[in-house]
């Protein structure tokens, strides 16, 4: 009788290591006020330009990975963001919201590392897709729903369109999915390994931006 336990699957393995981090993210100060309906739209909009220097990184670099074997898998048109939050921060901030915006320092270390990751280690690039579009189709609905009975914003209409995946009619069965994709990805061990330490470091830079958020809207201090 062959006594050997299955290898645990890639997919759980990020998502145990990585769960300290994520709970950190979600409890911070800022999420949690925003959460909470403790803080004006003036912060959600922030927040929300904050995100678009992130997935501008994120997007900017797909296309050139979208032949690679190890993330090619992972670029999908029905996940990409940028162009959600662009239309997002129009009705926020009007036409001419371009103009003057400025990434916090903490959300440009992030979006550097991004960039970083999509030009040199496609394994790594996956760790920093898995963290943003499964939370955006998970706790991203939560921020949703939020916005929507704060702040008035139709439902799934202009000002959280970023938190609406239309070509995604089933979410469950999309991150099932996904997670079949992390379980077949092209990696050895020691690579898997690092892509978990890369996902710990994602969420501890979504942490930072968080916490510079929170000095900008310091309402929990």
């Amino acid at each position: 009788m062959d006594t050997t336990a299955a290898p645990t699957p890639f997919s759980a393995l990020i998502r145990t290591a990585s769960q300290e981090q994520h709970a950190e993210a979600e409890s911070s100060a800022f999420m949690s006020d925003l959460l909470g309906g403790r803080l004006g739209v003036e912060a959600y909009t922030r927040y929300t330009e904050q995100l678009w220097f992130v997935y501008r990184a994120l997007e900017d670099g797909a296309e050139a990975l979208r032949e690679d074997p190890v993330a090619g898998p992972f670029i999908q048109a029905e996940l990409m963001r940028a162009g959600e939050l662009e239309r997002d921060l129009t009705h926020l901030r009007g036409a001419g919201w371009r103009t003057g915006l400025e990434p916090l320092p903490a959300t440009a270390a992030y979006a550097e590392r991004v960039a970083g990751c999509a030009r040199d280690w496609p394994a790594g690039y996956i760790a920093h897709h898995y963290t943003r579009y499964l939370g955006d189709l998970s706790g991203g609905q939560i921020i949703r729903s939020t916005a929507e009975k704060t702040w008035g914003f139709a439902r799934k209409g202009d000002g959280v369109r970023f938190y609406v995946f239309e070509q995604i009619a089933n979410p469950a069965a999309f991150k099932r999915r996904y997670r079949e994709l992390l379980d077949a990805v092209n990696a050895d061990d020691l690579e898997k390994q690092r892509v978990v330490d890369e996902c710990r470091r994602a969420f501890a830079l979504n942490t930072a931006v968080f916490r510079e958020l929170g000095k900008v809207f310091p309402l929990s201090a």
